[in-house]
């Protein structure tokens, strides 16, 4: 299973989260920096789903 990398740039402090082994990702004309996941906090469960939940990627700790 390939996990997700997510970068931020430095100047705009845009983000954008990208599959592993994807070209690293440039903005303001530099390469972007690279940034931790934030751990999942929420279950996928039917019974844990929330409406208001943005569904954005998370470490979902299966890397080790």
């Amino acid at each position: 299973m390939s996990e997700d990398q997510a970068y931020e740039c430095e100047n705009c402090k845009g983000r954008i989260t990208v599959e592993a082994g994807a070209d690293v990702p440039r903005c303001c004309g530099v390469a972007m920096k690279s940034v931790p996941l934030k751990p999942c906090t929420l279950s996928t469960t039917a019974e844990h789903s929330r409406m208001d939940d943005a569904d954005e990627p998370c470490d979902d700790g299966r890397a080790g």
